[in-house]
């Protein structure tokens, strides 16, 4: 049986028992939102190297996915792997493998043996690159995208994107409604020039069937992939992208009968205005899945800070209900992101979802605050410190400030907290 089997059969997992403990449940709330499709575990048992369960979902912290892997460009395993390492410590929930470069079985199957947190890839990448570098994009066919597909969950792949709402209708749809950008999505583009060439349907969207049986087979969660996503925020919320969403919310609810475990993607770039509408069609539309967004990107023109502007975004997003918010680096639209730019990326990100989760009352969410609030002002640094998102920097920039009192560089001797210290004792004796 899948752990979306187990729960509608009324059993409690061990998976669902981690879950209650680090999230401040009874085990029964969590089986009783996996039985209903708006929690999931995305846990493979092929991989072996997984001890840090995630549980994405309804009341629940908001998770941070952080992307790594090569390109075609720039492929070497070592720096993956210090990717991961840095993407771990910085506390990310999953990891994705999104190489295009290399020997991709080997670097997938690398990190997954490295990996002690979810991992989630994106099946159709492999297929499209080993298919174009035989014959082209156009002529992969359907047995070699679902071999792909199998591989990837034999070897222990958590969660995997696949782009099924890019079909023939919802590809019409676009070019009716026009865009600056038409697709940024690569699995989309590479679906849709397969679809345009071949004058053929997306066989992911018509032999779902078979995807269910993959996944269901291994407990393999499917992240419903916005192929159709804006890419440019005077795109957002388009005909194209909306039928897209109506599409993957059907599938969603075949895959939860069939008792797979399924994510929502989303956007994408769009302006703050219309985040909250989006995720209110996204959770009603598939029935209160899971929802993961890409940002979103706010503003079109924050290259070097685009992780800033996802961050903005993300915080809006997770606060009206997205549950999954995919990080974004100073790298992105520009290059492959370095080391020091995924943990940035991880870290901002974490920032977005603490920030949200204090706002929408997730549990325990402003304990670790209440605690900062109470070192600042007894001037407790090493627990200011040890209490920060980033303890690593927050000590590297009190260092250098090079102070010998227990005051810092900015007020001085003239410090607010420390002048009405002796007035004001027990403010925070109410918490």
């Amino acid at each position: 049986m899948t752990l979306l089997e187990q729960a509608k059969a009324g059993n409690v997992t061990e998976e669902m028992k981690i879950i209650a403990n680090q999230e401040g449940y009874d085990p029964e709330y969590i089986r009783k939102h996996i039985s209903d499709g708006s929690i999931v575990i995305p846990y493979n048992k092929k991989h072996k190297s997984l001890n840090i369960f995630s549980a994405i979902g309804c009341g629940l912290r908001t998770k941070v996915n952080a992307n790594i892997g090569t390109s075609p460009e720039h492929a070497v395993l070592e720096e993956e792997l210090k990717k991961l390492e840095v993407a771990i410590n910085a506390k990310a929930d999953t990891i994705m493998d999104l190489s295009t470069g290399g020997d991709i079985d080997k670097i997938r199957r690398t990190i997954l043996e490295n990996s002690t947190i979810p991992v989630g890839t994106v099946p159709v990448y492999q297929a499209a690159i080993e298919a174009s570098d035989k014959k082209g994009i156009a002529g992969m066919n359907e047995e070699e995208i679902f071999e792909v597909i199998e591989k990837h969950a034999e070897d222990g792949v958590d969660f995997m994107t696949v782009h099924c709402g890019v079909n023939m209708q919802s590809v019409e749809r676009l070019k009716n409604q026009g865009r600056i950008l038409d697709i940024v999505s690569r699995g989309g583009a590479f679906l849709t020039t397969w679809m345009l060439h071949n004058n053929k349907e997306n066989p992911l969207f018509e032999s779902y069937d078979r995807l269910l049986k993959i996944a269901k087979k291994y407990d393999v969660t499917l992240s419903l992939g916005d192929g159709l996503r804006p890419g440019c925020i005077v795109d957002a919320t388009d005909r194209s992208q909306i039928q897209e969403t109506i599409i993957l919310g059907e599938l969603a609810q075949k895959a939860l009968k069939e008792g797979v475990q399924v994510i929502i993607e989303g956007p994408g770039h769009m302006p703050l205005s219309q985040i909250e509408a989006n995720v209110i069609l996204e959770k009603k539309i598939c029935n209160n899945a899971p929802f993961y967004v890409l940002g979103p990107l706010v503003t079109d023109i924050a290259s070097g800070y685009d992780h800033i502007a996802a961050a903005i975004g993300g915080a809006i997003a997770a606060f009206y209900g997205a549950d999954f918010l995919c990080y974004l680096t100073p790298s992105e639209h520009l290059r492959l992101p370095t080391i020091d730019d995924v943990r940035e990326g991880v870290i901002i990100t974490r920032i977005a979802a603490h920030v949200a989760d204090i706002s929408k009352g997730i549990k325990g969410a402003i304990n670790q605050d209440i605690e900062m609030a109470k070192a600042r002002k007894d001037l407790d640094w090493q627990k200011q410190i040890n209490l920060s998102i980033d303890p690593q920097k927050a000590k590297r920039i009190r260092e250098e400030s090079k102070i010998t009192s227990d005051k810092c560089t900015m007020c001085g001797k003239y410090c607010a907290i420390d002048v009405l210290k002796k007035y004001f004792k027990n403010s925070l004796a109410c918490y």
